[in-house]
């Protein structure tokens, strides 16, 4: 994904037969060729109006979308939002089997500390999966510190400046040609997709990076 305007379609990291069962090709081609799709678009054709926002990475445009030209703010809060997620959404799902993909190292740590175990950690994400009311995304995501939460958004909003570490879409264009009003088993497949080996790597170099303070 480019840092900045011009936006484009990053290809989807693995095949559009890859994820089967749990999501089949006909969804990851709506899901990310259309639907994907149209939010970069729209992104690229509200920033053409605005040269002075055309070198914001996404996170300046959902965070601060409200400082934007009248005209164009909720057009680039719900875009920007839609690029955001789903390139996330997309690069935290992973295909094999779910028995080979569980938290390591310090992100392992981290859910037994901030929610008791994996499994804990499961039961709060399906939550508020599940009680999104409409459109939405729940979210795990860490601090600055390395402290775990989850969070869930209406429509494209984004937890920014907490820091994302995977995400279920629980739009309908999501799950629904293949699990109709099933959301609860969408969550679980999403679950057995979930690129935990990615994730883990993810969360420990951000730990590494992250800004040292004098005791």
């Amino acid at each position: 994904m480019e840092d900045h305007y011009p936006f484009t379609l990053p290809p989807l990291p693995y095949g559009y037969d890859a994820l089967l069962p749990e999501l089949d090709e006909r969804t990851l081609h709506f899901h990310h060729d259309k639907h994907f799709q149209t939010y970069v678009d729209n992104l690229n054709q509200l920033l053409e109006r605005c040269p002075d926002a055309q070198d914001w990475p996404l996170e300046r445009l959902i965070q601060e979308w409200c400082t934007l030209p009248e005209d164009l703010r909720q057009g680039v809060r719900n875009n920007a939002g839609g690029v955001y997620n789903h390139d996330l959404y997309f690069r935290t799902m992973a295909p094999g089997p779910a028995s080979g993909k569980t938290p390591t190292g310090p992100l392992e740590q981290a859910i037994n500390r901030d929610f008791g175990s994996l499994h804990d950690l499961k039961q709060v994400l399906k939550t508020a999966a599940l009680g999104q009311f409409g459109s939405g995304w729940a979210w795990l995501v860490t601090d600055a510190d390395g402290n775990l939460s989850v969070q869930k958004t209406p429509n494209q909003d984004a937890p920014l400046p907490l820091i994302p570490l995977t995400l279920v879409d629980v739009w309908e264009h999501a799950y629904y040609l293949g699990y109709q009003n099933r959301r609860g088993d969408y969550f679980e497949s999403w679950w057995r997709l979930v690129d935990w080996p990615g994730i883990s790597m993810r969360y420990e170099k951000l730990m590494q990076n992250r800004p040292q303070y004098a005791k």
